[in-house]
């Protein structure tokens, strides 16, 4: 047999097959080349980042930058006020933001039936992942600020809350879709009710899921400025009234980044390195929760 169909010269079937799969190899070769090349790019981005941020930042810590609150230039003050601001307002966000779109989540995935409604919202919390902080922030600063004539972190917790939700809602939608619908049916023959099966039988096969999803939130809320710019603004001095200005690092960063002083220059590059350990050691921290609450269930 010749390999080829009638009509073709012997040996012509093989030869095209031949040229066929060397053209595939080819396409593989230069598809993993791109995809390696995208990757180092990416590694190599990565890693210049994070090599800046080290080499100037850390000339700048000291027990100073977490005892003193910010000071004029040449004082040698720290970002203590800023570090406790970021703190509250994040942590407050997050207790805003947190069951509301935990709640909303569980709704869109285990409540909700296809409607107008339940696609309004879907599309509206979409909208909110893309929409530009600083938009938050102006409607914030229309709904909490202007109203009461000054700025608050309260309202800067607002905003970041509001940024928050979307972030929480999505992840615990896709997770909680991700649970096997074998295990609900289980749950339900053995007459658990619904409340009881979304507790205790689809939150905890997706927690790890939502918690990264949760991390995220706070990992997005944690750098944001320009929301924090219309609604909390900054303080030079220590503040602990959510009801006054409040100072906070990405505004901070901000304030010093362009400063013609080097010591507040070089508050604002430790600021910065500061918002990016802390983002990093969440994630690990929540990796080693995740595989250990994983490895023990």
């Amino acid at each position: 047999m010749s390999g080829g169909t009638v009509g073709e010269a012997p040996g012509a079937g093989w030869r095209r097959g031949g040229r066929l799969a060397a053209r595939r190899r080819l396409a593989d070769r230069v598809a993993t080349g791109l995809s390696v090349a995208a990757t180092a790019v990416v590694l190599v981005a990565l890693a210049s980042i994070l090599l800046t941020l080290l080499v100037r930042g850390l000339p700048g810590l000291s027990a100073s930058l977490f005892l003193r609150p910010t000071m004029p230039p040449g004082s040698g003050g720290g970002l203590a006020n800023a570090i406790v601001g970021s703190l509250m307002q994040t942590g407050l966000a997050a207790a805003i933001g947190t069951p509301v779109g935990l709640l909303t989540g569980v709704y869109l995935s285990e409540y909700a039936q296809d409607g107008r409604v339940v696609d309004v919202v879907r599309f509206v919390s979409d909208m909110m992942l893309s929409a530009p902080s600083i938009l938050v922030g102006l409607f914030v600063y229309m709904a909490l600020v202007a109203p009461v004539g000054h700025f608050s972190g309260l309202s800067g917790s607002v905003a970041l809350a509001i940024l928050f939700v979307p972030v929480v809602v999505r992840t615990t939608e896709d997770m909680l879709r991700l649970v096997p619908l074998t295990m609900r049916e289980a749950a339900y023959a053995l007459g658990a009710p619904k409340w009881r099966v979304v507790l205790q039988v689809c939150l905890r096969a997706a927690r790890s899921g939502v918690l990264t999803g949760i991390l995220l939130a706070v990992a997005r809320v944690s750098g944001e400025t320009a929301p924090l710019l219309f609604t909390s603004l900054g303080n030079m001095n220590w503040s602990l009234d959510l009801g006054a200005p409040m100072a906070s690092l990405p505004v901070a960063i901000y304030q010093y980044a362009g400063s013609a002083y080097d010591d507040w220059t070089q508050l604002a590059w430790t600021g910065a390195l500061l918002i990016t350990t802390g983002v990093l050691l969440l994630n690990v921290l929540v990796r080693i929760w995740s595989h250990r609450t994983g490895a023990g269930g």
